[in-house]
């Protein structure tokens, strides 16, 4: 246990339960799940999780990557987090942030790095990595104020593809089930020239939930040949957009549209309050971002990777 102040502390005295009962309330970003914190563990990752508490209570939640570089340093990464779990002063933030610095129990020489889920930079820190930015969508909407914040174009083409020979059902969930999306995004990962999370990943993480709710897969067939897909990871009372394939039809008839509408149908009744539609490139992948902004969600751009 690390004392900051008189009056917050932080510690890695907190259960898988205790983490994702305050993830069930508060959303946060999938690289500060616990499962996913899990998922990285099975490929090989160090994991540390802290807690920071005040005298009010439980304040803020940070999940650590940790590696040894060239058996000299020690470096920590807390990638989108820390996850702030009520609201705090600026002062509170930049206490924490620097208190995180030592609280890994990292040997000397060491490295801590933090991405914050935030877009104020970390008091003090150099910024190593600049910011990363995604669309967030409000899932507390109805879904009739979801669909009225579409651009024009975008919910033109989600009309077409209504009354289209499209026809959506869910995947299932066994990775044996959906291996095929998994391998597809992989060769076109591999075409396209784009690097992403490893697709391994996915069947760990689900692993890792003991819960195929926190997977959903979403594909449009016409006849008997898929002809698109998309897939969305579930952590607490957020969801992440983790990938998608469309065939040429699919694109042509604005298969991801349809699929990503009925997706969010899907995350509210699972409880999701946020929908995380991932990284928006206006140069490499000019498309994409404008599919991704046409949903009328909100552009985030966060400050950065720091040390």
């Amino acid at each position: 246990m690390i004392l900051v102040n008189q009056s917050m502390q932080i510690s890695t005295d907190i259960s898988r339960d205790q983490w994702d009962k305050a993830l069930a309330e508060t959303p946060a970003s999938l690289q500060q799940d616990w499962s996913y914190g899990d998922a990285l563990a099975s490929v090989g990752a160090n994991v540390v999780r802290v807690v920071i508490e005040d005298d009010a209570g439980q304040l803020a939640l940070a999940q650590f990557t940790t590696r040894k570089i060239g058996m000299m340093v020690n470096v920590g990464l807390c990638s989108r987090g820390p996850v702030w779990l009520r609201e705090v002063s600026t002062e509170q933030r930049r206490q924490v942030h620097r208190a995180l610095k030592s609280a890994l129990g990292l040997g000397w020489p060491r490295v801590t790095l933090q991405t914050p889920d935030d877009v104020d930079p970390p008091g003090g820190a150099r910024l190593v990595v600049s910011g990363y930015s995604t669309v967030m969508l409000d899932l507390t909407q109805s879904l009739a104020d979801l669909r009225a914040g579409f651009d024009g174009k975008w919910r033109n083409r989600l009309v077409a593809a209504e009354k289209s020979a499209l026809k959506v059902q869910q995947n299932g969930t066994k990775p044996a089930q959906y291996i095929w999306l998994l391998e597809t995004e992989e060769g076109q990962r591999k075409d396209r020239g784009y690097t992403a999370t490893p697709a391994a990943l996915v069947p760990e993480f689900v692993k890792a939930k003991g819960d195929r709710d926190s997977l959903l897969i979403l594909r449009g067939d016409l006849g008997k040949q898929k002809a698109a897909a998309m897939l969305f990871l579930i952590h607490g009372c957020a969801a992440t957009y983790h990938i998608g394939w469309n065939s040429e039809e699919g694109r042509k008839l604005g298969a991801h549209n349809l699929l990503l509408w009925q997706a969010l149908d899907v995350l509210k009744q699972r409880g999701v309050k946020r929908l995380d539609l991932g990284g928006v490139e206006t140069v490499k992948s000019a498309g994409l971002a404008r599919f991704k902004l046409g949903t009328g969600g909100q552009l985030i751009t966060y400050a950065g990777t720091y040390f």
